[in-house]
């Protein structure tokens, strides 16, 4: 178990996916997604294996829930700076996502 003070150092946060692209050197398949969080964090990138279930022409212009705050991992030769959230469902990755339109850089809690 954690504590209340450990879950609330997560800073998850929505953004609004701007561009989708095949991360080539991932040694699974992966996309590089850019994500914009708003004026406050701003265009961030992240490698995610998403491939199963999304392709990058569907994922465009959709909102998607991140964890903004963890230290950034080389994934491949791009530099991961949020990692993006799902669920890890026996049809693959399910992208965690607002039900509704929000603001880019809303506050998950």
């Amino acid at each position: 178990m954690i504590e209340l003070e450990d879950f609330e150092k997560v800073e998850m946060r929505a953004g609004t996916v701007l561009e989708v692209t095949e991360n080539k050197k991932s040694r699974n398949p992966a996309y590089v997604v850019k994500i914009d969080f708003g004026e406050e964090i701003g265009i961030k990138k992240s490698s995610a294996q998403i491939t199963k279930l999304y392709k990058p022409e569907d994922l465009v212009g959709t909102q998607i829930i991140c964890c903004v705050n963890l230290s950034p991992i080389h994934i491949g030769s791009v530099k991961s700076e949020v990692r993006i959230l799902g669920t890890d469902s026996e049809q693959g990755v399910v992208l965690l996502r607002p039900s509704e339109p929000v603001k880019n850089g809303d506050k998950v809690f």
